[in-house]
């Protein structure tokens, strides 16, 4: 007698578009169609009650520069890739505002990272919730993989599985559609988002961005002069005058490669083979900003990302990671590692107090502070740190060329990871603190500027 074997085999791929069917059916016996009627559409929650979106972001994919050397043929850099790229990603983009036309010409136009976004503190005596709507663009180089999205707001409490963006208890969002994720951000701090879809793969391909909660504590000058805190601290310890995102990805150039070659990689083999800060390598971390700002974002006329100042290939990666301040200044860095390998972020020459982690303000149960100084700090995957550090006199000018700065190093001190093994010391997840002199420097009106 002969062994029968089923020959249906289901993807995990197969598995959540099971699932997300199944979530649809069992929602049919209850009132889950009304509420996907007015989330999933044609209206929006915010559209239907008469109010706009807060931010509006999609995903699809699209191509980002990494350096040709150190070069790993055939992977890297892909022949596919349009001048000037050389890596094929899936990403998000911020299409807030954007008519119909100029939205659906962003399909094949992701940016890494994701675009950071901030958000106010639930006030319950002023309540107002902050409404994320995200579109599902396609994949323009992938037709054929018509995977959902979702955005999960990584370590964010009090919410309910609905708008979790787990998919196997919540909504994902197919190709061509809306969903209006509801957020009262109760705790302060620094998070990170990421489609929870094929979370593995799109992780990694660079479905992820930083997100902050700024408290409600902000504008009282009581406690420390600019009145900008990175948490409720009661007492000034979380003070700061000039804030910087550091997000921290990485790159396997065969998994990214496989994916644009109709390929699959094999996930046990994992290494990195480029580790990036804000999206790009050193030097290019130093290079000019882009459009960062989400809430007023410049843009051309298709809708289309302006490539920094002097820097084309930099497109699809507009933060720089560039630190400036001025002596006496307190500066907060929020570092976020979505990458799956840890990392040792290192000020050299300065110390860093560390204020909070995964969002949470560095104090016992007891209200004992449990602040720390430290010139390293060790971030996992999945992990954040708020740290602020106090920026030192100014020296005379100690940057390259005799530039009217003086050069502080921000590296990862896992050497393959500073430099990525390219000739020259390039690439890799270094950056700089440049102090200038007092007066040098303007306001900086939103994270990452820097107020020049």
């Amino acid at each position: 007698m002969s062994k029968q074997s089923s020959s249906f085999n289901v993807s995990r791929r197969d598995f959540l578009k099971i699932a997300g069917s199944a979530v649809f059916i069992t929602a049919g016996a209850s009132v889950m169609p009304q509420v996907l009627r007015r989330v999933l559409g044609p209206e929006s929650v915010a559209e239907a009650q008469g109010l706009p979106y807060d931010l509006y972001y999609a995903g699809t994919d699209g191509w980002i520069y990494l350096p040709p050397s150190p070069a790993i043929p055939p992977y890297h850099p892909d022949v596919l890739a349009p001048s000037p790229f050389t890596t094929y990603i899936f990403g998000f983009r911020n299409v807030s505002g954007l008519t119909a036309v100029q939205k659906s010409n962003q399909k094949n136009k992701a940016q890494h990272s994701a675009p950071l976004f901030w958000v106010n503190q639930f006030d319950p005596n002023n309540p107002v919730d902050f409404r994320m709507q995200l579109t599902n663009l396609g994949l323009a180089l992938r037709p054929d993989l018509f995977d959902a999205h979702t955005l999960h707001w990584h370590g964010f409490r009090n919410v309910i599985p609905f708008f979790d963006g787990e998919p196997s208890g919540s909504v994902s969002v197919p190709t061509g559609r809306d969903f209006t994720y509801i957020y009262r951000p109760r705790e302060a701090g620094t998070y990170m988002f990421h489609c929870h879809v094929e979370d593995v793969e799109h992780v990694h391909m660079g479905m992820t961005g930083l997100v902050f909660v700024r408290p409600l504590q902000n504008g009282n000058t009581a406690f420390y002069p600019s009145g900008k805190y990175a948490y409720n601290d009661g007492d000034g310890s979380t003070g700061y005058d000039r804030e910087f995102a550091m997000f921290l990805s990485e790159v396997w150039a065969e998994a990214h490669w496989c994916d644009a070659h109709i390929q699959l990689p094999e996930w046990s083999d994992y290494k990195v083979d480029f580790a990036l800060l804000n999206g790009r390598v050193y030097p290019d971390t130093l290079a000019p900003n882009g459009s960062i700002d989400p809430f007023n974002p410049v843009r051309d006329a298709s809708g289309d990302l302006i490539a920094p100042p002097g820097n084309p290939q930099l497109q699809y990666q507009p933060y720089s990671s560039l630190v400036t301040c001025q002596p006496g200044e307190r500066v907060l860095l929020r570092f976020a590692n979505l990458g799956f390998k840890e990392s040792a972020m290192t000020l050299a020459g300065i110390q860093m107090r560390v204020v909070g982690r995964d969002a949470t303000l560095m104090r016992g149960r007891d209200g004992t502070s449990t602040i720390y100084e430290t010139d390293t700090i060790t971030i996992n995957a999945g992990e954040s740190y708020d740290v602020i550090f106090t920026a030192p006199a100014f020296s005379g000018g100690s940057g390259s060329s005799g530039a009217g700065y003086d050069s502080y190093l921000l590296y990862n001190r896992a050497y393959t990871r500073s430099n990525n093994l390219a000739a020259g010391g390039f690439g890799g997840q270094t950056t700089e603190v440049r102090v200038y002199p007092t007066g040098s420097l303007g306001a900086q009106p939103y994270p990452n500027h820097w107020g020049m």
